[in-house]
């Protein structure tokens, strides 16, 4: 498996009840598929996964599964609190076909994580897991910062193939490329530095802006490797306001808002509670900003 490339992390279309809506999914990448993007992250963040049952999981799995092109990359977000719990979700997720597993970082008991806990935590799933894992760093959510150190040795693990990072440290990004092996990806955890992280040797983005943006992230991408970073800049400067409104700004409900307000068929919806639509105020800035960006 090449771990490279532009994936989205998908969100997960409610009803107004708040009830999952598997073939809005389907719809939806169904639309993503025609942009270019190389795969997909289904649960993570911008998946409201925290919000989900099991259950709802493996609705959502399957769907993605019938959904997605063996052409491209089916990446699942299986991190739980407990090791144990986190190795249960690999496995299942696995049933249905997923090619890799993405771990975020526990918190709750965050003062105990330190890099010692953590190493021990990956390597234990990496052990077990039917699946190639992938280390999910995220320090605005979780209030950890996975150090260059904890996953230059992480990496030595043959089942560990990889790191999102949306801590958005390029230097660090730097730091593991050189010391971790040849075939370890680090990937962009934001399209707001993609062509940046392209630079020091990242190898792709996990970014929620290649939701609203797809082809043209993937045009970052395709620019950069093809040496055209002229093209590849610009791109990256036309873009960031953008990634900050489906992000930092107005998150997942702006994320949902912003795939409406894109009018090509793709199914926003609301959040899930506790979390809140846009405002009209809010949605009328962030219909601006996508004007400036001109995806609308």
């Amino acid at each position: 498996m090449k771990l490279e490339g532009v994936f989205p992390p998908v969100p997960t279309p409610f009803d107004s009840e708040g009830e999952i809506l598997p073939h809005k999914l389907k719809s939806n990448i169904a639309l993503w598929n025609q942009t270019g993007l190389h795969g997909y992250v289904i649960l993570g963040s911008n998946g409201e996964a925290v919000m989900l049952t099991e259950y709802e999981r493996v609705a959502l799995w399957q769907a993605a599964r019938e959904a997605i092109p063996r052409d491209k990359l089916f990446l699942v977000g299986a991190g739980m609190e407990s090791t144990r719990a986190s190795i249960a979700l690999a496995q299942r997720a696995a049933e249905f076909g997923a090619d890799a597993a993405m771990f975020v970082t526990p918190s709750y008991y965050k003062a105990e994580m330190k890099p010692a806990a953590l190493i021990n935590h990956y390597r234990v799933i990496a052990d077990a897991s039917p699946l190639p894992i992938i280390i999910y760093n995220m320090p605005v959510a979780t209030g950890i910062d996975v150090d260059a150190n904890t996953v230059i040795q992480l990496a030595q693990h043959p089942n560990i193939v990889g790191i999102k990072d949306s801590g958005g440290n390029v230097a660090k990004y730097a730091d593991i490329v050189r010391a971790a092996r040849p075939d370890f990806s680090v990937l962009a955890g934001s399209g707001g530095y993609l062509y940046p992280a392209l630079c020091v040797g990242a190898q792709g983005a996990v970014a929620a802006l290649a939701n609203v943006a797809p082809r043209e992230c993937v045009a970052l991408y395709d620019a950069f490797r093809a040496g055209r970073h002229d093209e590849a800049r610009a791109l990256q400067l036309r873009f960031t306001p953008l990634n900050a409104a489906v992000t930092s700004r107005w998150n997942v409900p702006g994320l949902k808002a912003a795939l409406e307000e894109l009018n090509q068929g793709y199914y926003g919806g609301p959040p899930r509670l506790p979390l809140r639509p846009l405002g009209d105020e809010d949605r009328a800035a962030l219909r601006k900003v996508m004007q400036e960006a001109g995806v609308i």
